[in-house]
């Protein structure tokens, strides 16, 4: 009895460790607090755009940003490292609200104004539906690049979804549904090496500075809170632009890409005809880092 007793012990000890998450990495005392920037003059500035990283990124995204195009357009950008990742605190208990709250508390410290247009791209959109639900009276516009599918969302059709799941890697799709079902198994799922999941294929699309904390503060709760049980639907959604409060909202399909299902974004759009669809054929997931397809992004976000 006590043999067995201690075997349990040990087994239920090693599945404590191996379920349990570490906590964050501490940052470097000598950590960068001040990164680069590339910005008109505030007085100067008519478009004031918060550009929200997509999974396992940062602040420091590769984009096509010049001044020529902040002169010509008067643009403000403001990039920012979301809870957990580069030199952003952990959220413990991110969700889509919490990340909304996060974008209005960073544009009012940073003192860019009443209005601003949001931009998401990938994984990353996903706070844009949170700003457009919770805060629509804050912006001027909103942006969502190859935005990510929750396959989950309670008022799209079932069909729909299962086909726009179905078209991710298998193991791509079996970590989605960890997340999902059992987000307090995601840690041991994404080290344990007994079955697939979607590890090594994803270390080649992140950056190693964004994730300095460590993977389960950055990319990990992203995955949970990107495709855990949301409190909105994107259909239910309302307009937050009138006459009298003028901005648009747009979603950049890619037609060649290979994680995000037309029809889902397309079955959005005919739900909310207010929503600008852009179709770009043969462009694959990564437009938002090709010159030409950048420009043509934040060209709608200040004109149209």
């Amino acid at each position: 009895m006590l043999i067995l007793l201690g075997i349990v012990g040990l087994i239920s000890y090693y599945v404590y460790k191996s379920i349990i998450p570490p906590p964050s990495i501490p940052l470097p005392e000598n950590v960068s607090k001040k990164s680069p920037r590339v910005k008109l003059n505030d007085d100067k500035a008519e478009n004031k755009i918060i550009v929200v990283h997509g999974y396992g990124n940062s602040k420091d995204v590769d984009l096509y940003t010049t001044q020529e195009m902040i002169d010509e357009f008067k643009i403000y950008f403001l990039f920012f490292d979301r809870a957990g990742y580069g030199e952003s605190d952990p959220n413990p208990s991110r969700t889509l609200k919490t990340d909304t709250d996060d974008i209005e508390e960073l544009a009012d410290k940073l003192q860019i104004g009443p209005k601003f247009h949001v931009l998401g791209m990938s994984l990353g959109a996903y706070p844009v539906n949170g700003c457009l639900k919770y805060i629509p009276h804050r912006l001027c516009g909103a942006s969502l690049v190859v935005p990510s599918v929750n396959f989950w969302w309670r008022r799209m059709p079932r069909k729909l979804l299962n086909a726009a799941i179905q078209k991710l890697p298998f193991e791509f799709r079996l970590t989605l549904r960890v997340a999902h079902y059992f987000p307090w198994l995601l840690y041991w799922w994404m080290t344990q090496k007994w079955f697939p999941n979607s590890r090594d294929p994803k270390k080649t699309l992140r950056n190693e500075s964004a994730l300095r904390q460590g993977e389960y503060v950055s990319t990990q709760r992203d995955i949970i809170a990107g495709y855990g049980n949301w409190e909105i639907d994107p259909t239910e959604l309302s307009n937050p632009f009138s006459d009298s409060n003028k901005g648009s909202v747009h979603i950049w399909c890619a037609l060649a890409d290979k994680q995000i299902l037309r029809e889902v974004l397309l079955y959005i759009c005919d739900k909310l005809p207010w929503i600008k669809l852009h179709e770009l054929p043969e462009a694959g997931h990564w437009i938002i880092h090709e010159k030409r397809h950048f420009e043509a992004i934040i060209k709608a976000a200040c004109t149209e």
